[in-house]
């Protein structure tokens, strides 16, 4: 059983946290107990594995088969200018141990596929998907649906990004099974009509706000305060400083508003 007790220097770390009455020692005791997958150590994972690293989450588990390269550095701040050429769970698993030491790192140095999905999502509680291709995006939501495992997904493009939490293996409040990420978008688009980031670029800055809301959002669900965005995706428009948020709903329940 892992020891959730905090030391003196873990009291003082997470000072601002305990203090907190949502969260308290109790709700840090849930942290430092949980263990949290993060697919992709790019630019919405940079922010994500650094602020649950800073946080307090006990094991972060990484998988990328990706190295880091120059053009990654414009938004992927968890990795340095000396760090071009090495494996991305490397470096993000480097600077984590710098920033706290009390955090383990896993490191999974190869892609998120059918035939490994189901295995390695069963290790952890929580899943934080930071991917960048709509397969395994897919990928990722119909793993964790069918594993009962909570899964906080975002993206990004250009200046636009959205973020929303899957739970579709409960019932929601009012009785009727939560929505699954099919519920809300049924099928991946044809290859070629969503350009890349490398086609199509991305401001930096964007996903440094989607990330730290995937964080934000992965903290709440761990520690079980506020209202997870289960059944709602949050979308924010850059250029205009714009967030908005719309509901969805299992398909064949009430219409979504």
């Amino acid at each position: 059983m892992t020891n959730t007790s905090l030391d003196p220097s873990e009291i003082a770390r997470y000072a601002r946290h305990i203090i907190l009455p949502e969260l308290g020692g109790a709700g840090q005791q849930k942290l430092k107990a949980a263990r949290v997958l993060v697919i992709g150590a790019g630019g919405l994972g940079a922010p994500v594995l650094q602020y649950l690293a800073a946080a307090g989450v006990g094991t972060l588990g990484i998988v990328d088969d990706d190295v880091v390269s120059l053009s990654n550095l414009q938004r992927q701040v968890i990795h340095q200018t000396a760090d071009i050429g090495q494996a991305k769970v490397d470096s993000a698993s480097a600077t984590i141990g710098a920033l706290n030491p009390h955090v383990a790192v896993e490191p999974h140095p190869f892609r998120l596929a059918p035939d490994n999905a189901e295995a390695l999502f069963v290790q952890y509680d929580l899943v934080i998907d930071g991917s960048d291709n709509f397969d395994t995006r897919y990928l990722a939501a119909d793993t964790a649906a069918s594993t009962g495992i909570p899964l906080v997904t975002g993206a990004v493009g250009r200046f636009d990004g959205s973020l929303t939490v899957l739970m579709p293996y409960r019932n929601g409040k009012d009785g009727v099974p939560n929505p699954s990420y099919r519920d809300l978008f049924p099928e991946p688009p044809p290859p070629g009509v969503v350009p890349s980031c490398a086609e199509a670029g991305i401001i930096g800055a964007l996903t440094g706000v989607i990330g730290t809301l995937q964080a934000m959002e992965a903290i709440k669900v761990i520690a079980g305060i506020g209202e997870p965005l289960v059944g709602r995706l949050l979308m924010y428009d850059a250029l205009s400083a714009q967030f908005s948020t719309i509901r969805y709903r299992r398909r064949g329940t009430d219409k979504a508003d």
